[in-house]
């Protein structure tokens, strides 16, 4: 089938890429000309494992293109996915402008009938806004569909979780519109039918109600670590006690530094505007963005209380191991390492940083400072310094030669942001081991 998808940015790319995959003719659309220059060659503008591979070879195989062209891709198209960016308001409302700019771009080229499919996090009401777009641009007669279709792609993973979906979620009115989708989607449920039929408005909810569910499993974990912290508890042991139980499981129960990301913040903010938007009290949502916000500044208060009886931290040198929000992503959006590290700026500390990934993101974040040294590696980012601090769980941070770590360290202490380390392990290697609501393992 033809396919058209406005939006190469993340969601859009991979979903592209994924339909091309699978056998559609894919037309992967966006106003950037120089991005799209890019994709042309191959190119891929973010870092997602696999997708590069695949870009590449649907390009070869002539299945996926892009363009800056909306007349010519609408028009050769039976179907327009819209994953255009819906960034957050000053009041943590969503802005969905690019999506309406889309679809009224859309409507203008469309010669006959189309289905229009909201792919972007978008609020409850939104397929109706579109719809309202193009009937003032088409007239009321113009026959089409708009369908809400949400992305559940999970970065990092984002190409396993398009081509084998746990749920396909379709939220539409029309029969003619489901059964399209539903062809489109069949090479994706091959082995049992994961699609969902809903309503428009119930499709658009769940979104947000599953990224609201996952933030708040993160938040209540960090909650309980603070507790556990005080009393003395270990959340590593309570999180088995607890994820054990059937109805609680494992999944989303680590605590750390903190949830970031283009979805969970923002997301989440969203839903808030939207419950208070109709007279609802997200009491409840409005807690796991507070707690989360609070966590974000956890690892840096353990820092400046730990080096309070120790000189300060002004002048120390601290090594940061991660800077992306998540392994697996370059996505530097309200990673919690952007919090921990201008705090310590302020406080006048040096920093030595080193992510795998996302260094380019990070110094187009932070900008210059004769307080920062960029590292090519997490030793030479350990070399001199006071402290290390975990941020991001990257896997070869799991198995670091730790007896080289400590012998070029200038202090000893590791503050693990992620609970990578067994504490008593830490401990017996010399170091003073600061984690997330465990006890502290100190040297004296």
């Amino acid at each position: 089938m033809q396919i058209l998808i406005v939006g190469t940015g993340y969601v859009g790319l991979v979903t592209g890429a994924c339909f091309a995959e699978m056998g559609h003719t894919v037309t992967c659309l966006d106003i950037n000309e120089e991005k799209i220059e890019m994709l042309k060659k191959g190119l891929c503008p973010i870092f997602e494992p696999g997708l590069d591979e695949l870009v590449k070879r649907n390009l070869q195989q002539k299945r996926l293109s892009f363009t800056t062209d909306y007349k010519k891709s609408v028009r050769e198209a039976k179907i327009c996915f819209i994953a255009v960016p819906t960034p957050s308001r000053a009041d943590g409302s969503c802005d969905i402008s690019y999506v309406e700019n889309a679809a009224r771009q859309i409507a203008q080229h469309m010669d006959d009938y189309r289905i229009i499919v909201n792919k972007s996090t978008v609020p409850v009401g939104t397929a109706a806004r579109v719809s309202a777009i193009i009937r003032e641009e088409k007239g009321s007669s113009f026959a089409f569909d708009v369908v809400s279709n949400p992305e559940f792609l999970k970065e990092g993973a984002a190409i396993q979780d398009c081509l084998k979906p746990d749920r396909i979620i379709i939220g539409a009115s029309s029969t003619k519109a489901i059964e399209i989708l539903r062809e489109i989607y069949s090479p994706f449920t091959l082995s049992h039918d994961r699609i969902l039929i809903m309503d428009i408005l119930s499709a658009e909810m769940t979104k947000y109600a599953a990224n609201a569910m996952l933030a708040l499993r993160i938040s209540f974990m960090n909650e309980m670590a603070a507790v556990c912290k005080e009393v003395g508890a270990n959340i590593n042991e309570v999180r088995k006690g607890i994820g054990s139980d059937t109805r609680i499981g494992y999944s989303f129960l680590y605590p750390g530094a903190g949830y970031g990301g283009s979805c969970f913040p923002k997301d989440v903010r969203a839903l808030i505007a939207t419950a208070k938007n109709v007279g609802c009290q997200p009491l409840l949502l409005e807690a796991v963005d507070a707690v989360n916000e609070k966590q974000k500044t956890v690892l840096g208060k353990n820092m400046l209380q730990y080096f309070a009886s120790r000189g300060g931290v002004k002048n120390k040198t601290i090594g940061v191991w991660g800077l992306s929000f998540k392994p697996d992503t370059d996505d530097m959006r309200e990673a919690p390492s952007i919090t921990f590290i201008r705090s310590l700026l302020k406080e006048g500390a040096n920093l030595r940083l080193f992510d795998p990934i996302s260094m380019s993101n990070a110094k187009k974040m932070l900008g210059d400072s004769s307080q920062i040294t960029w590292c090519e590696n997490e030793f030479e980012a350990a070399n001199t310094a006071d402290a290390v601090a975990l941020l991001t769980e990257w896997k070869q941070f799991r198995l670091v030669d730790f007896h080289e770590i400590r012998k070029n360290m200038k202090g000893i202490a590791f503050f693990d942001g992620r609970n990578q380390y067994k504490p008593f392990e830490m401990k017996e290697k010399g170091f003073d081991y600061i984690a997330i609501g465990v006890p502290d393992q100190l040297q004296s």
